[in-house]
């Protein structure tokens, strides 16, 4: 028998053999071992329903994978569901858990050395995290997003939901005479199954922008989460990702600059979240671009409403889907875009739009019609908010745009809806809610329930709600967040006090307390900050490190 030669084995020799025996462990075979490595990044969690069925489409992406010769294997992420967060105080943690993702993808796929990644997810700051771990580690990269929910409807009342009128819908179920069984059933319908809620949230926002961005394919932003299409997707990334990776083309050959700007011009005509001023600055600071308040309300100026999606307009986001999708949101607005630029499909967004159209004018409106000749999002200034807060222009009533009333202050979110239960607000009155900053919260929490609640108390459309907080993608009417510099860290929104006069103008961009600075360099010196519970754990980190809102809200190195 003859003998195998002997061989000198070097320490690399040696440590590959080890992690060869290490994968060998976990059911590959040799052939396997030799294929590039494809990391399939994935959000799912049984508690969710944005990401319940990302199990499936996961599956789908490891097949495409395969067919196209890659190795893939798949790890999971925490994603946090801001509808079960909000209202109380873990609400504060969905924003901070942004850069929670973004630095755990960061570990795993630099640890375990990966030559490309689809990321699965779905959701309000969970696409965000994914487009910044994409940019920050630019290895070829597609993102396939879990896609929309259709709207719910109840058989029983002949009602179908939306988010105009979700807080009437509450209101009904809670105060007519049914049965605790027929009020379950109702709230069952509401939300039909697994997907991101049906409007132009946060979540569907992000979804749509990622594939404006070049980083999804086409479709993939509104195809619903439990339909055929969203799993001939999802191969479909699977085999794309195996082609960028051939090619070299990696996220920061896509999102470029001008990329971005388009993004910035397809949330324009979207109407899209009032969250997207914090994560499309985070995703640049990623790349090394600066976006700021004033790039937003730019665009928006020049910019039309076209996508006549709820809140600010009647059609749900599966809709929006069967009109064009954002391929037909871009279509319709071609000639503002940057044609040129790079995507994930390996052809330029010119190239992607020559075989795209319109499938209903009236949900997506041509540049000579629009729903509104501007954008969703207007950014106002002034002496209380000298960096800017943010309205969604869109979901205003235009006889709302200037306002001029009292403050009624509140130090935080369960002050006001204390305020509110009790009778303590009524029509005219600006109601100002500080300390629910980034630093201030900490984290940031949605004031998207003191919206209903002024609502349901019929107060919806005689009272401004101003803040250092954010809102939900879903919040409409005159509701101003995002204010910078915020309380917590001295911004003159600390120093206003019950009773002075607030000037709001949205058309000419005003957000003023009528106070001299005189008066307000007096209260300043003389201000003593509220006894307020210190933070613990990761709020408290996320707390000392965090960004102004107006920079998005990052952690910086």
């Amino acid at each position: 028998m003859k003998k195998a030669k002997s061989h000198v084995f070097s320490d690399h020799d040696v440590l590959s053999m080890v992690r060869r025996s290490m994968l060998y462990a976990c059911g590959w075979n040799y052939g396997e071992i030799k294929r590039p490595f494809v990391a399939v990044v994935n959000t799912f969690n049984e508690m969710h329903p944005g990401h319940q069925h990302l199990r499936h489409i996961a599956e789908r992406v490891k097949a495409g994978v395969r067919t196209a010769g890659g190795m893939p294997s798949e790890f999971c992420t925490i994603a946090l569901c801001d509808g079960l967060a909000n209202g109380h105080a873990g609400m504060k943690y969905p924003l901070p858990s942004r850069e929670i993702i973004t630095y755990s993808i960061e570990c795993v796929i630099n640890a375990h050395c990966y030559d490309a990644a689809v990321f699965i997810g779905s959701c309000d700051k969970i696409i965000p995290a994914l487009l910044m771990a994409a940019a920050r580690l630019n290895i070829p990269s597609v993102i396939v997003t879990g896609g929309p929910m259709p709207a719910g409807y109840w058989a029983r009342q002949g009602i179908r939901a939306s988010v105009s009128r979700y807080g009437q819908m509450m209101k009904k179920v809670f105060t007519e005479l049914y049965s605790e069984e027929i009020r379950e059933e109702a709230l069952a319908s509401f939300y039909p199954c697994a997907g991101a809620c049906w409007g132009m949230g946060t979540a569907n926002t992000m979804a749509c922008l990622s594939e404006a961005l070049g980083m999804s394919l086409p479709g993939d932003g509104t195809a619903p989460g439990v339909m055929a299409k969203k799993m001939r997707l999802a191969e479909m990334a699977g085999e794309k990702v195996m082609e960028l990776l051939e090619r070299d083309i990696t996220p920061r050959k896509i999102m470029t600059k001008s990329a971005l700007e388009n993004a910035l011009k397809v949330n324009a005509a979207i109407g899209g979240s009032l969250n997207t001023v914090l994560h499309l600055p985070a995703l640049a600071h990623e790349l090394g671009f600066s976006i700021t308040y004033e790039d937003f309300d730019r665009l928006s100026r020049s910019t039309p409403h076209l996508a006549n999606v709820e809140p600010a307009g009647p059609f749900s986001v599966t809709e929006l889907d069967d009109a064009g999708g954002i391929p037909g949101v871009m279509k319709a607005m071609e000639s503002l875009l940057d044609r040129s630029v790079l995507t994930v499909t390996g052809k330029t967004l010119g190239e992607n739009l020559s075989a795209t159209a319109v499938f209903s004018s009236e949900i997506i409106r041509p540049l000579s019609d629009p729903v509104h000749p501007y954008g969703g999002i207007a950014v106002l200034k002034g002496n209380l908010a000298e960096r800017g807060a943010v309205i969604k222009q869109v979901a205003v009533k235009e006889d709302l745009w200037r306002f001029r009333g009292p403050a009624k202050i509140f130090n935080g979110e369960e002050e006001a809806l204390a305020g509110i239960g009790a009778g303590a607000i009524k029509a005219g009155d600006v109601i100002v809610i500080r300390y629910e900053g980034p630093v201030g919260g900490p984290g940031m929490r949605e004031m998207a329930l003191v919206r209903v609640a002024l609502k349901l108390a019929g107060l919806g459309e005689t009272t401004y709600l101003v803040t250092d907080g954010r809102f939900s993608g879903y919040s409409d009417g005159p509701c101003i967040g995002y204010l910078s510099p915020e309380a917590a860290i001295g911004g003159t929104i600390a120093f206003v006090e019950d009773g002075d006069m607030i000037n709001i103008d949205v058309g000419e961009r005003k957000l003023e307390v009528e106070l001299t600075d005189a008066e307000l360099m007096r209260r300043r010196a003389n201000f003593q900050p509220p006894t307020r519970q210190l933070p613990t754990g990761y709020l408290a980190l996320y707390a000392r490190l965090v960004s102004a809102s107006d920079e998005g809200a990052v952690i910086k190195s």
